[in-house]
């Protein structure tokens, strides 16, 4: 039988949420499931505000139309990343500045981003990528000191935390995913944390086409209009549904995960400490949540070796991000801080292997199996 990269968990009341839904007469956005979607994250997250949106890649698009981005600013972000976090900036005219990962969890170098600051920079974009967070305080440190903002693209960090706290509440605001690759998902979806009470109001506006509809469904106005710019930002209640039934569960999906994240990287130290690759390291500040197991090689032959083993086995293992600077979008909307040599070899050495939560013992010793079967 054939083992898929990932594989949604759906065993709670994610179809009695979704039937429930469709009986309301309330499907668009912001009805009962989506508020209760909100106060859960606001609570698990200790969030001052969460609001649910479409994708993370909305959730990054608001918080880029909250900061005012102009044409000619500029953020530095990593380029091995989703093209979205990009692309939210972009949108207004901003430039991404693209800065080197660190070797050992794929992050952002946090020792590069100070040397990227220009008199045209507005915001920090960190990408806790796998789950594993960026070395906050340096960022933090750097963008008070420069009077930057801080987004953070938390797409894959949902339940992961960075020195006790969560991911996505450390800066200005923070994008979570729940897209069908992710943890927790509700097919498409995502959620915008506010973390700056300034933002807060506004954020509502923007999220709801420039109107200020929210506070008229609260009673606080007797009519809604056009008030701002904005975009139409809001899941479905049928979205709100399935992921609240998700969000119900995620600390049991998110355990099995680590679980098996933990288990992948005992068995497979031999494989690495036969040289050619390298896997990844979670400092001692992050708690992760196994969304990602992956291997860096640096001997390439090895890596095809590996890949072949792999699908002639049924096993899914893809590779990961081509690296933005070296995209044609990247080329043409971007620039590049320096040197990316950590980048560019990830672009060709990433591997991933398959990893959800009921993944089971004979499915991971299969894979464990093919690893340690293949001579470096």
């Amino acid at each position: 039988m054939a083992i898929p990269y990932s594989k949604p968990s759906i065993e709670g009341n994610e179809s009695a949420y979704l039937l429930e839904a469709l009986a309301d007469a309330h499907l668009s956005g912001d009805g009962r499931f989506t508020k209760a979607c909100n106060a859960f994250l606001e609570k698990k997250a200790a969030a001052q505000k969460a609001l649910l949106v479409h994708s993370c890649t909305a959730g990054l698009e608001l918080s880029a139309l909250l900061l005012d981005i102009a044409p000619g600013d500029e953020i530095i972000m990593p380029s091995y990343t989703f093209v979205s976090t990009a692309n939210a900036f972009v949108l207004r005219g901003g430039v991404p500045v693209f800065v080197d990962s660190r070797p050992d969890t794929m992050n952002m170098d946090e020792h590069l981003v100070e040397q990227a600051i220009t008199p045209r920079t507005r915001a920090i974009a960190p990408v806790h990528y796998a789950g594993v967070a960026c070395e906050m305080d340096t960022i933090l440190s750097l963008a008070k000191a420069n009077n930057l903002a801080v987004v953070e693209d938390a797409a894959q960090g949902l339940g992961a935390t960075y020195k006790g706290r969560a991911l996505g509440t450390l800066g200005e605001f923070g994008a979570l995913s729940f897209h069908a690759s992710k943890n927790i998902i509700s097919g498409e979806g995502g959620a915008l944390f506010i973390n700056d009470q300034a933002y807060a109001e506004r954020a509502e506006i923007v999220r709801e086409k420039g109107t200020n509809r929210s506070r008229f469904l609260r009673g606080e106005v007797d009519k809604y209009t056009w008030v701002d710019v904005g975009s139409s930002y809001l899941p479905s209640e049928i979205v709100a549904a399935l992921l609240l039934a998700q969000l119900e569960r995620a600390d049991d999906i998110n355990a099995r995960r680590v679980a098996i994240w933990e288990r992948y990287h005992a068995a497979l130290a031999p494989f690495a400490e036969a040289g050619g690759v390298r896997l990844p390291f979670v400092p001692t500040e992050c708690q992760h949540n196994g969304h990602i197991y992956f291997m860096i090689f640096d001997d390439l032959s090895l890596k095809a070796k590996v890949q072949k083993a792999l699908s002639n086995s049924g096993i899914s293992a893809p590779a990961h991000y081509v690296p933005l600077h070296s995209s044609p979008g990247g080329r043409r909307f971007g620039r590049v801080a320096g040197p990316m040599t950590v980048t560019d070899e990830a672009g060709e050495g990433l591997l991933r292997l398959p990893t959800y939560a009921h993944m089971t013992s004979e499915e991971q010793d299969r894979v464990i199996e093919v690893m340690l079967s293949i001579s470096g």
